[in-house]
């Protein structure tokens, strides 16, 4: 491993704004031994700065649309998956809510930011396991809403919170020290990577294959997979200004802005297409019983 890039931060939090990347920094925060274009946003008194003021924005917007999908959710009362995808939203608000602290880059202490961090990074990779669970749900293998399958869905995602939160909050407060090498270049951490990096990508991959079968060949349908693509291209691009776009905006920005306020949209997009998507292959409510029959009449 020891001459590979896999398990590597150093390229990554050069170029782009991660929450991992205050996890690896001395100080912290998002400037750490990679270099590369700082962020510096708005400056505020005593020499600091507010940084990715249009993200901070952004996931306030995202939090507030997110409540209103919770709300209309709440409605389609005869939707196959409605707790499940309620339960996904409500990771998806706990994300933008971290998301405001650690790419948003308040100025706060090194212990608030390092626990808004493992919070952020636990919860992403236990929600978009939640999201690729909503992908099974929707086969019935087990009946959605019942307590077995809500409490599948909320154990194994807090299984998941837990490990990826510890590794991450380890290794910003180096309770054991076991971690402590990732702070050098090229910054590598095994664990983060595979669980922050891998592991989201390959659930999302899953979420997609897993509805793309169930629209196309159980249900017969074709446009649903529209909002399903759309989805999938609109986090996409997200995570090419995020990766890749990143540098070359904050450099023409002189560190105003940065590929993250990209992120950030596409994202919020990409779950709203998503919800979509859910709602078109859903029923919004049970059928009456003379509901198909002419006349009031029932066979």
């Amino acid at each position: 491993m020891g001459s590979t890039e896999f398990g590597n931060f150093y390229n990554f939090c050069r170029d782009s704004t991660l929450p991992v990347c205050n996890l690896l920094s001395a100080q912290h925060d998002q400037n750490g031994p990679w270099g590369g274009c700082a962020l510096r946003g708005i400056p505020l008194s005593d020499g600091k700065y507010l940084g990715n003021l249009g993200s901070i924005l952004l996931c306030a917007i995202a939090i507030l649309v997110t409540i209103f999908l919770l709300l209309l959710s709440e409605r389609k009362r005869a939707a196959v998956g409605r707790r499940e995808m309620q339960i996904f939203l409500l990771g998806y608000i706990v994300i933008s809510i971290c998301e405001i602290f650690t790419v948003g880059e308040f100025p706060l202490s090194e212990t608030v930011r390092i626990a808004f961090t493992g919070i952020h990074i636990g919860f992403i990779t236990a929600t978009t396991w939640v999201l690729m669970l909503n992908a099974i749900v929707g086969y019935q293998i087990i009946d959605d809403g019942t307590p077995l399958s809500i409490g599948l869905v909320l154990v194994s995602a807090a299984i998941l919170l837990i490990g990826s939160g510890y590794i991450a909050l380890d290794t910003g407060f180096q309770w054991t020290g076991y971690f402590n090498s990732s702070y050098a270049p090229p910054n590598r951490n095994i664990g983060i990577y595979v669980l922050y990096q891998l592991a989201p990508l390959v659930f999302l991959v899953a979420f997609f294959v897993l509805e793309a079968i169930l629209v196309l060949r159980i249900l017969g349908e074709k446009r649903p997979m529209l909002y399903l693509t759309g989805a999938a291209l609109l986090f996409a691009i997200g995570q090419i200004f995020n990766y890749v776009v990143s540098p070359h905006i904050c450099n023409g920005t002189a560190g105003k802005i940065d590929g993250a306020l990209f992120e950030t949209l596409f994202t919020l997009l990409a779950v709203v297409t998503v919800w979509i998507f859910w709602a078109s292959i859903t029923e919004d409510d049970w059928p009456t019983p003379n509901q198909g029959y002419p006349s009031g009449q029932y066979p």
